[in-house]
């Protein structure tokens, strides 16, 4: 089992920016993707970004240039760096952990985004 703790959402102004942090514990292998998806009310759940334990990176077309994902190894953490926020981006964005050798996936809990216009 991995566990994930998500922390860093609030509510913020339009242009602002917000950093989310997840922290895994538990059974981490060492090949692995983490990294963010979002909802929005009434809507499915959609990637945002991901990176892999290399470091290959992922991004929905709509937070390319203004989100960078990121991640800590030895803390087994990752990171979302979110600039130029806009009102759509306002959602619960949840963190996500998938071993690349069985597949199996995992999500925290969720942190609410807020961002007025």
């Amino acid at each position: 089992q991995v566990q994930l703790v998500e922390s860093g959402g609030g509510l913020v102004q339009a242009g602002e920016s917000l950093r989310l942090s997840c922290a895994a514990s538990g059974s981490i292998s060492s090949i692995n993707v983490m990294g963010w998806y979002r909802q929005a009310p009434g809507k499915q759940r959609e990637l945002v970004a991901t990176v892999s334990s290399g470091l290959r990176t992922n991004y929905a077309d709509s937070v390319k240039g203004r989100f960078t994902v990121s991640r800590d190894n030895a803390k087994n953490t990752v990171y979302l760096q979110m600039s130029s926020l806009k009102p759509e981006d306002t959602a619960v964005y949840y963190c996500y952990f998938k071993r690349l050798m069985s597949g199996y996936e995992y999500w925290g809990q969720g942190t609410q985004v807020t961002v007025s216009s």
